[in-house]
């Protein structure tokens, strides 16, 4: 028996971390399936904020959740055949601009001016020359035609996440009242009424932050394509759907929708056009901070400003843009639960 338990705890100490490392291999491979899901319920949540609001209307709640996902899906319709189009029209055209420009520019004339600025730190016609034998070489034709083709199977996975996305949001709007029903279920019913009433605010406090930041990168985008209109700036649709997209991200989408605006009417348009553009944002910025976000965000969540920053810069690393979008309610729900359940319970003691 004493030559038998070393081995015995050492086997199963073994298939222990062999289960582990099973589980998390699976966990890593089935990693895009459940950021579909976890984006759809992200969603699914702040649509549940629209539903709660028709049913106070007296509107049944399947009428209701019908109402929400046939908006839903005409809004999308109409962003994709009323924007879209714009977009790629204007998109083409900064194409165009940009390789009549090149067109204009002749090469020797280009790699002159390259040796005259950086010619001090490196040889430019060596580096033209090496360049020039790397393209000839086909292994390196071959690697370069894998990386447009792993450019092209990217945008095409994300057309499809995107569509997955979309009918997992619309499931999960449709029964979210059912799902956390039966989430409910799994908790004694001695906290039963407790846990529910916590999962409700936390809920309730997604769905108004994901609504509210929508709500401020919409009012962005239309601004922004308004005033790029009135000055006759270049692109407008454009770079309004840049506004509007990076607005999105909490913190610092909007000085870097900014940004990209301000250096790209610079280089498209004309200095004073680019001055006009990142005046506007100075000023932008300021009723965005001071008026718009508090206005909107002030019953979505209520954290602290270091808080905020730590949440945004820690979920940014981990899952990037859709990390730090998610970060802030993921934050504002552990306070929320640190406050109604982990302090009381530590002044019982």
């Amino acid at each position: 028996m004493k030559i038998q338990s070393p081995f015995r705890t050492a086997l199963l100490g073994t298939l222990g971390v062999g289960l582990g490392l099973l589980i998390l291999g699976m966990v890593a491979s089935l990693a895009t399936i459940i950021t579909y899901i976890g984006v759809a319920i992200f969603l699914a949540l702040g649509l549940e904020p629209l539903i709660s609001w028709l049913e106070k209307k007296k509107l049944p709640r399947w009428a209701a959740i019908l109402t929400v996902v046939i908006g839903v899906i005409g809004v999308f319709v109409g962003l994709v055949f009323a924007i879209v189009p714009v977009i790629i029209e204007q998109a083409t055209s900064l194409v165009n601009t940009i390789t009549e420009s090149l067109k204009g520019i002749a090469f020797e004339d280009a790699l002159a001016w390259v040796d005259a600025q950086f010619g001090q730190y490196f040889d430019v016609n060596e580096a033209w020359q090496a360049a020039q034998k790397w393209l000839q070489d086909p292994t390196n034709i071959g690697e370069l035609f894998g990386g447009a083709f792993n450019v092209l199977s990217g945008v095409t996975a994300g057309l499809f996440g995107s569509i997955i996305v979309l009918i997992l949001t619309l499931y999960f709007t449709a029964s979210l009242d059912t799902m956390k029903r039966s989430l409910y279920q799994l908790v004694p019913a001695s906290s039963r009424a407790r846990f529910a009433g916590i999962s409700e605010q936390v809920t309730d406090a997604v769905g108004r932050f994901v609504i509210g930041q929508i709500a401020l990168a919409l009012v962005n985008g239309v601004l922004t394509f308004i005033f790029l209109s009135i000055i006759g700036a270049k692109l407008p649709a454009v770079f309004a759907f840049v506004a509007f997209t990076l607005s999105l991200i909490p913190l610092v989408g909007t000085i870097s929708g900014a940004v990209i605006i301000t250096l790209s009417q610079l280089l498209l348009a004309s200095p004073g056009t680019a001055i006009a553009a990142a005046i506007y944002y100075l000023v932008y910025m300021q009723v965005e901070a001071y008026l718009l976000s508090p206005n909107i965000m002030s019953r979505a969540v209520s954290i602290p400003g270091a808080v905020v920053v730590i949440a945004a810069l820690a979920g940014g690393t981990l899952l990037g843009v859709l990390g730090a979008l998610v970060a802030i309610p993921i934050a504002a729900s552990i306070l929320l639960v640190v406050k109604q359940v982990v302090i009381p319970r530590q002044n019982e003691l």
